[in-house]
């Protein structure tokens, strides 16, 4: 498949291992997992960061083979979800940083059209998770309402 802003085919990525049953060598049982998650949500981490951790420090290799739920479910069964799903808030977070420093370098081109092609992913994703109700359903993309998000 190719890419979205550009006519070049993408880079092979990594997949995840066809597993149906949880490993022989993890250790850690389903409530036990399920604790962490919600002890590294309530720290102040996003759930790709919670499955980071759990990954590389606890040797959990995937969430959802032990607890039976995705890290975004657990979060979303115990009122831990965030307002606005991790991607958009980090793509939103990407167009503040981008628009600070148009300010102080408005001859930038190259950057004026990451931060265009950046606010319309922002928007496709908005379009997407308004369909899909996750965000309200008349939210929109406002740069002056974004930083206000982003703090």
């Amino acid at each position: 498949m190719a890419r979205m802003h550009s006519r070049k085919r993408g880079k092979s990525g990594s997949k995840k291992p066809a597993r149906t049953s949880m490993p022989h060598w993890v250790e850690k049982r389903p409530e036990e997992v399920v604790d962490l998650v919600l002890t590294m949500s309530k720290e102040g981490h996003g759930p790709s960061m919670v499955g980071i951790i759990l990954r590389d420090q606890h040797g959990i290799p995937d969430v959802k083979l032990i607890a039976g739920k995705s890290i975004n479910e657990i979060l979303k069964e115990n009122n831990l979800q965030s307002e606005y799903p991790e991607d958009l808030f980090n793509l939103i977070s990407r167009a503040v940083n981008l628009r600070k420093h148009l300010e102080l370098n408005p001859n930038d081109l190259h950057s004026t059209r990451g931060l265009n092609l950046i606010e319309s992913k922002i928007r496709r994703l908005g379009k997407y998770y308004t369909e899909k109700g996750r965000i309200p359903k008349d939210w929109r993309y406002h740069p002056e309402k974004a930083q206000l998000i982003v703090r």
